[in-house]
């Protein structure tokens, strides 16, 4: 039975995740993170694409991304060339992702909004937190956020996610790391089916 077509919109953004086979690890040293962001770079350059919030925890990541190109297109691209790099390196055979990429639509503002919240809050929101505090996780793009003076990657933007804060909010990167740290979202339920 041949897979149903993903419903598509160019422009849009979508919460991707993409997880381990079995949920094993395959995210476990700096540089398998590395990597991961290495693949992402490779790609933009063929398919350009834009992301608002990305994280990689060690079985899976997540990302907030918008592109022109079909998604499955940059999708496939990112996870064949760290397939192959996590293949070569521990001589890994069969298959290394559970299944085809979830993704889902964000409907407008409020739910990127709550998506990038989601995103980011991964590290804290474990069992054993990773980390205190969500700006010291090294492979969040929420440190973009935290830390002006650090460069993000060319298709990270950090401007568009805190022109939907609430009103109360102020609309700066650093109003947006507080409702960060203030406001916690469930995201479809996702938190049970992913971790």
């Amino acid at each position: 039975m041949p897979r149903r077509k993903r419903n598509w919109r160019p422009n849009m953004f979508y919460h991707v995740v993409m997880r381990g086979n079995n949920r094993q690890n395959i995210y476990e040293t700096r540089e398998d993170h590395m990597h991961l962001m290495r693949a992402f770079e490779y790609t933009y350059t063929k398919y350009p694409f834009t992301i608002l919030a990305y994280c990689i925890m060690t079985n899976h990541y997540h990302l907030l991304i918008s592109s022109q190109i079909e998604l499955s297109k940059i999708m496939a691209y990112i996870n064949r060339r760290y397939s192959d790099y996590y293949s070569k390196r521990y001589n890994h055979v069969g298959r290394l992702y559970e299944k085809r990429y979830y993704s889902v639509l964000a409907e407008g503002p409020n739910a990127i909004l709550a998506i990038s919240n989601y995103i980011h809050r991964n590290p804290i929101e474990t069992t054993v937190p990773l980390v205190e505090k969500m700006e010291d996780y090294p492979y969040s793009s929420f440190q973009y956020y935290a830390n002006e003076k650090k460069q993000p990657p060319r298709f990270l933007d950090t401007e568009l996610v805190p022109s939907f804060l609430p009103q109360k909010f102020n609309k700066s990167k650093s109003a947006y790391c507080h409702y960060c740290l203030v406001y916690r979202h469930e995201v479809e339920g996702e938190r049970e089916r992913v971790l």
